[in-house]
C-alpha cells in the first residue's frame, strides 16, 4: 500500500550571503521541529586542539596561527587568507573536505531516525559544489546596502566586508541557482512566513509523490 512506504527524507541546503539572515532562517527551521546542521559550526569543530585539520593548518601557515591555549587565532587566520586567495584555496582544501564529511554523516544519521526534512548550512554551497548531494536548495538574501549595514554593525571594517564579498559568488548568481529565496529585508514575521511556505509547499510535494 502507497501510505504504508517509507517517504525518503528531503535534504536542504540553506544558503546566502554574509550578513544575510542564514543563522535566523536556521532558527526557525529548528523551530518546526527541522534538525539543522551549520557547516561554520563544523568548521570550528575540526580546528580544535588536538584535530588532524589545526595541525596541517600550522604545518601550511605556520604556528604562530594559534594562542597560548593552544587555539587557533581565526582573526589572525583570516586576515591572513582573506587577503591572499592562494593562501583560502589552501586552507579550503584542508577544511572543506572534512567539514562535508561531518555533514554527511549526520544526514545519514538523520536519515535513520525518520525526518521527513532536514537542513544543512552552507554559505559556499554552490561554490562547493555541494548542490550535487542536496534535494532543494535555498538562498538567504538581503539588499546590498541592509548586508553592509548588518556587518559594519558587528565590527566588520569596510576592508573585511569587501575580502569576504569577493571569496563568495555574488548573491545574484546565488539566487539565480536556488530552487527558493528567502527575502529578508522585513521583520521576522515575514521571514518566519517565508520558511512556512517554503515547508508546506515541499510537504505537499511529498504527498504527490
Amino acid at each position: 500500500m502507497r501510505g504504508s512506504q517509507t517517504v525518503a527524507m528531503k535534504v536542504l541546503g540553506l544558503t546566502g550571503g554574509i550578513g544575510m539572515g542564514k543563522s535566523t532562517s536556521a532558527g526557525l527551521f529548528r523551530a518546526h521541529g527541522v534538525p539543522v546542521v551549520d557547516t561554520d559550526d563544523l568548521a570550528r569543530q575540526i580546528v580544535e586542539p588536538g584535530q588532524p585539520a589545526l595541525a596541517e593548518i600550522l604545518a601550511t601557515f605556520g604556528p604562530q596561527f594559534t594562542g597560548p591555549d593552544g587555539r587557533l587565532r581565526r582573526d589572525e587566520m583570516a586576515r591572513r587568507v582573506f587577503a591572499d586567495s592562494a593562501a583560502l584555496h589552501q586552507l579550503e582544501a584542508i577544511i572543506h573536505p572534512r567539514i562535508r564529511e561531518l555533514w554527511r554523516a549526520q544526514v545519514g544519521a538523520w536519515r535513520g531516525d525518520g525526518h521527513p526534512f532536514a537542513v544543512v548550512v552552507i554559505p559556499l554551497l554552490f561554490e562547493t559544489k555541494a548542490e550535487t548531494e542536496l534535494d532543494v536548495t535555498i538562498c538567504v538574501a538581503c539588499s546590498a546596502a541592509s548586508q553592509q549595514q548588518r556587518l559594519r554593525s558587528r565590527g566588520w571594517t569596510p576592508e573585511q566586508i569587501e575580502q569576504r564579498l569577493q571569496a563568495q559568488w555574488p548573491i545574484e548568481q546565488k539566487i539565480a541557482r536556488a530552487d527558493y529565496l528567502i527575502w529578508t529585508e522585513a521583520g521576522l514575521d515575514v521571514h518566519a512566513a517565508q520558511i512556512e511556505r517554503i515547508l508546506h509547499r515541499l510537504v505537499e510535494g511529498k504527498r504527490e509523490t
